[in-house]
Parts: C-alpha cells; sequence; structure tokens
C-alpha cells in the first residue's frame, strides 16, 4: 500500500464518497454535499421518496480506542446542523418536507480502505 499520509480533510473527503456511494446504492436522491450557509455546513442533502434526509459524516482511521465516529456529535453540533438545515429549507422552499436528520459512520484503516460504515437514521 502506499505510505500516503491522509490528511483530515482528505480522511473527510474520502469518508463522504463512501456515504454518498452508499446512499446511491439505497437509492437516495443527492440534492447537496457541502453545503454551505452563515450558520454551517452540511456534508449530504437528500431525498428517500418524499422524506428530506439531512446527513452528517463522521470519518476516523484507524484505531476506535478514542471512540466511535458518531460520537463526537455532541448537542452543540446537532443544534448547528439543524440550524442550518433549516436554512436550506427555508432557501429551497422545502420547508413542507418532512425533515430526517442521519448520521453515517465510517472508520477506514490508515490507508483509507473501509472497515465500517454504520448508517444511523434519525440519529437525533
Amino acid at each position: 500500500m502506499s505510505n500516503v499520509k491522509l490528511t483530515r480533510k482528505m480522511l473527510g473527503a474520502l469518508g463522504e464518497q463512501y456515504a454518498l456511494e452508499h446512499l446511491q446504492a439505497l437509492n437516495y436522491s443527492i440534492l447537496a454535499q457541502n453545503w454551505r450557509c452563515r450558520t454551517g455546513e452540511i456534508d449530504l442533502i437528500g431525498m428517500d421518496g418524499e422524506l428530506l434526509i439531512i446527513i452528517e459524516v463522521r470519518t476516523r482511521s484507524g484505531s476506535t480506542s478514542f471512540g466511535m465516529p458518531q460520537e463526537s456529535i455532541n448537542a452543540l453540533k446537532q443544534q448547528k446542523v439543524r440550524e442550518t438545515a433549516y436554512f436550506y429549507t427555508h432557501r429551497h422552499q422545502l420547508l413542507d418536507r418532512q425533515l430526517r436528520f442521519d448520521v453515517i459512520s465510517i472508520v477506514t484503516d490508515r490507508e483509507g480502505q473501509l472497515l465500517t460504515l454504520d448508517h444511523i437514521p434519525n440519529a437525533f
């Protein structure tokens, strides 16, 4: 394997790519990736039928001795994602849509190969 050290940014992008492929395999329609506004960023936004899904992706490489990736989503982060989702739904006239907040937790090896992907629907 390569000796290239994955930066946090590279690892995050790789995790989002794994999450995107997972959601596409579930036939979700992906509306946006890395959508930003003044309140923050949403990793992935998709539709499952008529349901608008806001997806937070967390990725770690190597050991999970510091906990699973999804454990890093605290109450403050959840609030920021909710606020940002509100801006998205307002800007795109989707306020009438039912929202669901999912988390996709990804663990890779040190080279970036996928070890586990845990999709947690309705995580918060």
